[in-house]
């Protein structure tokens, strides 16, 4: 073990004095990761800004209004007033509105009698979401005026005099629909881009360290260091071994201070210390098995080298570390979960969105379980050309 240990730190050193290496492991995580957090940051909120013609200037219609640029919905909308349908249309067309709302002359007439009543929306097609917002806000106002005039009406109908009209529709105007949506808290944050492409940027970049540690030891292998080994008393089991636990070490130094300093950079959640450096440790082990794997499969420097790239690769796309799962399709999501950086995001996303500690624990062992099948694996396979 101590051989082991020995030639742990020799690689270490040899790794730290490396520039690459310390790119690759220090400096890109951070910067893609800054990068990616910046591009996809729209995604965190959304705000639509609509372009809103008022043709009717009745008392339905002034109080549609208000409803819009209300508190309630200043986070989401921003209420510009346009002249006439003209004027609305030209702000959708000139990127100043997303959506244009057109409240049509006898608006409010038609919300008291028994006319149907309706809105225009009018949509940018690079701002689909935004015409969403708007065809919703519209369609869940008539709706609500459509529920009101039914009230009335049959109010009147079961035989309510028609003098207490304007008292049926002043009650019925303060209640809503039983579908309404009301704002509660959940007790989970938002995930923000940050959290999730940190881990990502991280994980990706220390499982190109499979390649490195492989081709590092093909290199010693081929170069005679191994042969020079062999005259001590170690197996090449043990050379394995101490390059093993150097990729391990590299990678929990790699993802740690990545995780420090995107946390203290842009705001990167990646939850609690203790389970946050729980999946640490376990995608570490899993990249310690890879890495053993990849060695004992390989028979030169170029297969080790292609090998680690295709693992690599299948991992990094199939483990979601590219793409947001929440948005990637089901086949995706379900792939994720054969990957062990599939479930490391798993569990980076459980933690930065607030759920609790032991969220953490199944990802953990699963890795760990990957970890071991993958070590037995290696080990089996090259028992007869590491002894």
């Amino acid at each position: 073990m101590f051989g082991a240990l020995v030639i742990a730190a020799k690689d270490l050193r040899q790794r730290f004095r490396d520039r690459s290496a310390l790119i690759l492991g220090f400096v890109a995580p951070v910067a893609v990761a800054a990068l990616m957090s910046f591009a996809f940051s729209g995604v965190e909120s959304f705000h639509a800004n609509i372009a809103l013609v008022d043709n009717d200037r009745g008392q339905i219609a002034s109080a549609l209004r208000g409803a819009l640029t209300g508190p309630e919905l200043s986070d989401v909308l921003t209420i510009r007033e346009a002249s006439d349908d003209a004027a609305a249309r030209r702000m959708v067309d000139d990127g100043d509105a997303g959506a244009g709302l057109i409240i049509p002359a006898g608006f409010s007439a038609a919300a008291v009698g028994d006319r149907p009543i309706g809105l225009r929306v009018l949509g940018d097609p690079d701002e689909p979401l935004q015409a969403q917002v708007a065809r919703a806000v519209a369609d869940a106002y008539v709706a609500q005026l459509n529920a009101d005039r039914l009230a009335v009406h049959t109010a009147l109908a079961a035989g309510v005099p028609e003098s207490r009209g304007a008292e049926l529709a002043a009650a019925v105007a303060k209640l809503q629909s039983p579908e309404s949506v009301q704002a509660q808290p959940t007790g989970y944050r938002q995930l923000r881009t940050a959290s999730y492409y940190a881990p990502a940027m991280g994980i990706m970049f220390v499982l190109f360290a499979i390649g490195f540690t492989a081709r590092s030891y093909f290199a010693e292998q081929r170069t005679g260091t191994l042969e020079r080994i062999g005259a001590a008393p170690l197996t090449r089991g043990v050379v394995l071994l101490g390059k093993s636990l150097a990729a391990f070490v590299y990678s929990v130094v790699s993802l740690s201070t990545l995780a420090i300093v995107s946390s203290l950079a842009f705001g990167a959640e990646w939850g609690p210390p203790v389970p946050a450096f729980a999946l640490i440790l376990a995608m570490s082990a899993v990249l310690v098995a890879l890495t053993a794997l990849v060695v004992a499969t390989a028979r030169t420097e170029r297969q080790a080298e292609g090998l680690a790239t295709i693992v690599t690769f299948v991992l990094l796309l199939l483990g979601g570390n590219f793409v947001l799962l929440s948005q990637a399709p089901e086949t995706l999501r379900r792939l994720a979960l054969l990957t062990p950086n599939g479930w490391a995001l798993r569990g980076f996303t459980d933690l930065a969105t607030g759920a609790g500690a032991t969220s953490a624990i199944v990802p953990v062992l699963v890795m760990l379980g990957m970890a071991a099948v993958l070590g037995a694996i290696a080990a089996i396979v090259g028992r007869g050309r590491l002894t």
